[in-house]
């Protein structure tokens, strides 16, 4: 864990291997760094696409990885995978989550669901054998994703997870902040229609807040509608601060640590 967190920000939840930076990510990676963000956490929808990840963390040196098999891809599982999961991420010192893992009942096939929760109770058991961060996709799940991550941590002690890309009502969130979950905000806390959300980000205590940019998705106001890119966290970290009365320095000190803390990231050289 680091033992000076640097001035700045962490974007905990990224895609930059999506083709939508495909053209410019040097360019994108140059606003990041002008904007002070000097961690990003990279997630994986499938264990796949994981060498593409790498090749972006060899590139960015300031790029952290996550390794697992997304909800809505729950069709590809097996029970080999966790196998394949458990060794990419055993063999690259670099990641430092599982998942990004869940449970999403919005869009999913009714029959993929027994199949999504197989995926992420193999990962929950993973990121506790492993000690690693467990990132946790909840769309219309959340009663069913509190109660398989309860029961894991009452059978296997505990586990350091996100409830990434938050937008539960403020009494779900307060049972995963009870649970002991960080729960990280994204652009969508920026919309003028994100009232549920914004509500729910004041039940999080300052100690358990995260934010992200889920990039290329859900870019903030106001540039809604357009590709999301790290550089722009800056805009739902100064949501956030006005939000809850601090300032954006108190802000970006606050959630590096806990960023720090949760996927214990190295110092860089």
């Amino acid at each position: 864990m680091l033992d000076v967190v640097p001035a700045g920000w962490v974007d905990t939840h990224v895609h930059l291997n999506y083709p939508d930076f495909a053209e410019d990510l040097p360019e994108v990676a140059q606003r990041w760094r002008e904007a002070g963000i000097h961690r990003l956490v990279h997630s994986c929808v499938t264990p796949e696409e994981f060498p593409q990840l790498q090749a972006i963390a060899d590139q960015y040196p300031e790029v952290f990885l996550s390794v697992g098999l997304h909800p809505l891809e729950a069709r590809q599982w097996q029970p080999d995978m966790a196998a394949q999961i458990a060794q990419l991420a055993a063999a690259d010192p670099r990641v430092v989550a599982i998942g990004e893992t869940g449970l999403d009942f919005y869009k999913s096939d009714p029959a993929d669901i027994e199949l999504q929760k197989q995926a992420f109770q193999a990962q929950i058991a993973i990121a506790q054998s492993q000690d690693l961060a467990l990132i946790i996709h909840c769309r219309d799940a959340a009663e069913a994703t509190h109660q398989m991550l309860s029961q894991a941590i009452a059978e296997a002690g505990p586990v350091r997870a996100v409830m990434h890309c938050w937008s539960g009502s403020p009494a779900e969130t307060r049972e995963f902040v009870a649970l002991g979950c960080f729960v990280s905000f994204s652009g969508i806390v920026t919309f003028k229609n994100a009232q549920l959300v914004r509500d729910s980000a004041l039940e999080v205590p300052l100690s358990q807040l995260l934010i992200e940019t889920d990039c290329p998705f859900l870019a903030p106001t106001p540039f809604r509608g357009k590709r999301n890119e790290p550089a722009y966290v800056e805009r739902v970290a100064h949501t956030l601060a006005d939000l809850l009365h601090i300032s954006p320095e108190q802000l970006a000190e606050q959630t590096s640590q806990n960023a720090a803390q949760l996927f214990r990231l190295p110092i860089l050289a």
